[in-house]
C-alpha cells in the first residue's frame, strides 16, 4: 500500500483495533491468475497472529486459495474533505479515511470444532449482550447441515499496514476547520473522521 510517512499508522495496537472494529474486510487473491475478491467478516485469533473466516461452498474463491498469499483489507471510516472548509481557494478536494492492510498464507480448516470455536467467535462479536441468540442453542441437525455449506480457512498474518489520512499534511489551523465542519455532519464516518483528528491532535 502507498503510504506517505505523515499517514503511517506506527501502533500496531491502533491496527489491531481497526481489524476488530472493521472487520468486515474485503479479501483478495488469485484465480487462474485474474484477481478475486470476496467480502466477508474475518476474525483476529487471540493472539493476533491469525484471521479466522469461511467462504459459502458455492464461492470458487476457496477452492484454489490453499496455501497463497492473500491482502484482507479493512475499511475504517472515511469521508470526503471540501476545499471550501479551508482558509485559501488554492486548494483541491480530497478524502480522509482509515484502512488496514492484512497479507499472509490461507490455510483451509477442515476440523469441525476449530470452525465451530471461529463461527462461535464470530456470533458473540455481534450479538448484543443481552440477545437471546446462543450458536450452541441452535439445533444440532441443522447446523450439521448448515456447516456443509460453508469452507473454513484462516490466514497467518505475516505482514500488516496501517494508514490513518486525516489532513496531517496539513497546517492545525487547517486541520481544526476541516474538523469543526465534519463535527457539524450528522454521518457516522464524518463524525468518527473528526473525532480521530482531533485525537490526533492532542498527541
Amino acid at each position: 500500500m502507498y503510504i506517505p510517512s505523515p499517514f503511517q499508522m506506527d501502533d500496531i495496537q491502533a491496527a489491531y483495533d481497526t481489524i476488530k472494529e472493521h472487520s468486515f474486510a474485503t479479501l483478495f487473491s488469485q484465480q487462474n491468475g485474474v484477481p478475486v475478491a470476496t467480502l466477508l467478516p474475518l476474525i483476529l485469533g487471540d493472539e493476533n497472529q491469525y484471521l479466522y473466516g469461511h467462504f459459502a461452498r458455492p464461492n470458487p474463491q476457496w477452492k484454489d486459495i490453499g496455501n497463497q498469499t492473500v491482502l484482507a483489507v479493512f475499511h475504517g471510516p472515511h469521508c470526503y474533505i471540501s476545499p471550501s472548509w479551508y482558509e485559501t481557494t488554492k486548494a483541491v478536494p480530497t478524502w480522509n479515511y482509515v484502512t488496514v492492510h492484512v497479507y499472509g498464507e490461507v490455510e483451509l480448516v477442515n476440523d469441525e470444532r476449530e470452525v465451530m470455536d471461529s463461527l462461535q467467535e464470530l456470533v458473540l462479536k455481534y450479538e448484543a449482550p443481552d440477545s437471546s441468540y446462543k450458536l450452541q442453542d441452535v439445533d444440532a441437525d441443522l447446523i450439521a447441515g448448515l456447516s456443509k455449506g460453508i469452507q473454513g480457512f484462516k490466514i497467518r498474518i505475516d505482514k500488516i499496514e496501517g494508514k490513518s489520512k486525516l489532513s496531517q499534511n496539513h497546517s492545525v489551523q487547517r486541520q481544526e476547520l476541516v474538523i469543526n465542519q465534519l463535527e457539524r455532519i450528522q454521518k457516522e464516518d464524518e463524525q468518527k473522521i473528526a473525532s480521530l483528528m482531533k485525537e490526533n491532535l492532542d498527541k
